[in-house]
């Protein structure tokens, strides 16, 4: 259903309709008689609907935002455990070994980095839960792929890595034939996993913003514009081994910028209502003051029967 409302207002007209818009409450001008034998109104059982339509259903409730920001920030340091190992001389011993090298067992701290790698899994999957699929319009594609993401580094915890590949010849030529232990397998199927989910809901998030010229749509774009810039140099790097723990320090990092971006979209953004820098488009039919709504907005309490049902309140063109 299209109505229209005044821009500067906020007051909802039904489409069709021209003029100023009619006082809250009030029955728009024109509509003609009421419907003989239609019997008594509905009694209202809560508060009947304002003139602006339904009510956006808001925020996330506080404690789910500090307790998904709380996960979110755990699960992030313990995903960043690479920054100490520059602090940890000889740990690292060539720029083209592989930060999972370091979680084969027998390394130093290779139990530590294995369960931080799992645990930040586990942490970021609970964030992302309680961030909540729809509190973004269309914004449940990359949720998805966001639990993906997740997921894959929580099995890279659980299944390391059997030997170091990225400075052992041996070892990749036993990888390329298929010699070693199931585990180091996971561990690689795991890290594209991990890859791909958040790179899919990276070029998601930048399809949903498109058009928008918010604060977290340019920086959804320029973390695609860098992704698509350093991922040829990350398949290259692992062609030639060489470099690739310098290229899997870039992407950590971006990753890192791509989930506090996400997060902050979900935690601040109230759910149903257009992005910020989203412009509202003239309506032909609702005269010189009126904007174009789609209606599709959450349930509102005490709302009479046969009134529908709308399930969000999104503003964009009809």
């Amino acid at each position: 259903m299209r109505v229209c409302g005044s821009a500067a207002a906020g007051e909802v007209i039904p489409a069709g309709q021209r003029g100023a818009p009619a006082r809250p409450g009030a029955a728009p001008s024109g509509s003609g008689p009421a419907p003989s034998g239609s019997g008594p109104a509905p009694s209202g059982s809560g508060p009947a609907p304002s003139g602006s339509g339904p009510a956006p259903s808001g925020p996330l409730a506080r404690w789910r935002r500090v307790t998904a920001w709380a996960l979110a920030v755990a699960g992030l340091i313990a995903y960043n455990w690479w920054l100490l190992v520059p602090f940890k001389p000889g740990l690292m011993t060539s720029p083209n070994e592989l930060f999972s090298n370091l979680e084969v067992n027998g390394q130093p701290y290779a139990t530590a980095m294995q369960h931080a790698d799992l645990l930040s899994g586990i942490l970021l999957f609970a964030a992302f839960v309680l961030a909540g699929r729809t509190t973004i319009a269309d914004g449940r594609r990359d949720w998805l792929a966001m639990l993906v993401f997740a997921t894959g580094g929580a099995a890279g915890g659980l299944f390391p890595e059997v030997c170091a590949d990225g400075i052992s010849a041996v070892c990749r030529q036993q990888e390329w034939h298929f010699q070693l232990p199931a585990s180091q397998y996971i561990h690689i199927v795991a890290g594209i996993v991990e890859f791909t989910g958040i790179t899919v809901a990276l070029f998601l998030a930048i399809r949903r913003t498109r058009g928008s010229q918010s604060r977290t749509a340019r920086l959804y774009r320029r973390i695609g514009t860098g992704a698509l810039i350093c991922y040829p140099l990350l398949g290259l790097a692992y062609l030639v081994n060489r470099m690739g723990g310098v290229m899997e320090a870039v992407f950590f990092i971006g990753f890192t910028v791509m989930v506090m971006t996400w997060m902050a979209e979900r935690l601040t953004h109230r759910a149903g209502l257009p992005l910020e820098g989203v412009a509202l488009r003239p309506d032909e039919h609702c005269g010189e003051r009126g904007v174009s709504r789609r209606r599709v907005a959450p349930p509102v309490a005490g709302r009479p029967r046969g009134m529908g049902n709308p399930r969000s309140h999104h503003l964009g063109g009809a």
